[in-house]
């Protein structure tokens, strides 16, 4: 059963495993689907079967991913979801050496253009969706002036506005409320800079 915390990646071999860039688009697809099959993962993100399920095991060996028990009707099919409600990162697990932050700045740049790409497949496809989704999408650039603790805070904050809201979609969904809904894609970013 997924743990209902976060999960903190804070060791190298992990960051590794979820920085390749076709085990994090797998992540995230059976983060969204909840539980899926390797037939079905591979479907969405345009890849063999094989080549999908070699990725999965991956995952699972470092504990990213695990079996799904209950799902399926045969012994060959085997069902995946997410081992934690997410992962988390933090610069202080990877700044005591130069190769672990060269590691840790890859896979956040890797992590930063998997955004953009999904942004500019939005942006590309946005006419196909109704006017009541094209109306709730929106997107903001906010320039704020604070201090360290005041970014962490605002951080904790904002984690937590958006917890409510996806543990409250969820029950709902599990509740049978599925009219509707669609998978959304909420990425933000808070640091410093000089202009």
């Amino acid at each position: 059963m997924p743990s209902e915390e976060r999960r903190r990646v804070s060791d190298l071999d992990t960051l590794k495993a979820i920085g390749h860039p076709l085990r994090l688009k797998l992540y995230r697809a059976l983060h969204i689907k909840r539980t899926a099959t390797a037939s079905q993962l591979a479907d969405q993100v345009d890849e063999a079967v094989s080549l999908v399920s070699y990725h999965l095991r991956k995952l699972a060996d470092h504990g990213l991913i695990e079996p799904a028990e209950g799902r399926g009707t045969d012994g060959r099919e085997r069902w995946w979801q997410p081992s934690s409600r997410g992962l988390t990162f933090s610069d202080e697990d990877f700044d005591d050496a130069p190769d672990k932050a060269a590691v840790y700045a890859a896979a956040g740049r890797m992590s930063f253009d998997q955004h953009v790409e999904l942004y500019r497949a939005h942006q590309d496809a946005r006419h196909t969706w109704d006017t009541d989704w094209r109306s709730a999408s929106w997107s903001a650039e906010n320039l704020l002036r604070l201090t360290a603790e005041e970014l962490a805070a605002l951080g904790r904050e904002m984690g937590a506005l958006i917890d409510r809201y996806e543990e409250a979609g969820r029950a709902r969904e599990e509740a049978g409320d599925t009219a509707g809904r669609e998978s959304v894609a909420l990425h933000t970013y808070g640091f410093p800079f000089r202009p």
